[in-house]
């Protein structure tokens, strides 16, 4: 698998470990609680997999933010949360920052 490819499957990871922290109400769901502490030991191991051929500063980018927008989508349409004016801003200019850093990191 390339690198990229175990770039995904760690942001899927943590992505799914987040969702399930959420989900599991203060670990007082012990399965949920179960997947929250696989999803993330699967995400880091992937994550540090993908760091043999992407540096860490784009790799970091990459995750976070596709972490920000996949935990903000699963947010509003599984868990119904609401999203203000600052919100939406606050999300947009962290992503543009790592869209910028992702250019400036590749040159």
């Amino acid at each position: 698998m390339s690198a990229l490819g175990f770039l995904f499957l760690a942001i899927a990871s943590e992505i799914t470990a987040s969702t399930a922290l959420k989900a599991s109400n203060g670990f007082t769901r012990p399965g949920l609680g179960i997947v929250v502490v696989i999803g993330y030991s699967l995400a880091f191991y992937l994550f540090s997999l993908s760091l043999k051929h992407i540096p860490l500063s784009v790799a970091y980018a990459i995750w976070s933010g596709a972490g920000i927008v996949g935990t903000v989508l699963i947010g509003v349409f599984l868990f119904r949360e609401s999203l203000n004016w600052g919100s939406v801003m606050g999300i947009a200019m962290i992503l543009a920052g790592v869209m910028v850093l992702n250019r400036f990191l590749e040159n």
